[in-house]
């Protein structure tokens, strides 16, 4: 039941974030964005208290290292993969253009259809 009340505070948090927003209109944008800054900050700070959050700060934290033992390929690596995949393409749209027009030329045939 704490945890509810938890992510309830933080929406509400958010919602006052967005309110100020709108409250302050006639102010600098600054102030505005500050506002909403403000307001999804603390509730991020309040979700982050509640069991769903901990789980979540958990994940990120476990994302963030995964993301550091990727092996990320070298620039000579990209090009090369790069250059096969557009060989690739060129290669395709030229046979299903041949088997394209090789079709058309049968139908027409057959129609009787004088190219």
């Amino acid at each position: 039941m704490q945890d509810k009340i938890k992510l309830l505070i933080a929406f509400l948090l958010v919602v006052a974030g967005i309110a100020g927003y709108y409250f302050l209109h006639d102010s600098a944008a600054v102030l505005q964005v500050l506002s909403v800054l403000a307001g999804v900050l603390s509730a991020l700070f309040v979700a982050s208290k509640s069991e769903v959050g901990g789980r979540f700060l958990v994940f990120s934290r476990d994302s963030i290292a995964e993301s550091k033992r990727v092996v990320w390929p070298t620039r000579k690596e990209t090009m090369q993969t790069t250059g096969v995949v557009i060989l690739f393409a060129i290669t395709m749209a030229l046979f299903l253009w041949l088997v394209d027009a090789s079709l058309m030329s049968m139908v027409n045939k057959l129609m009787g259809r004088v190219e």
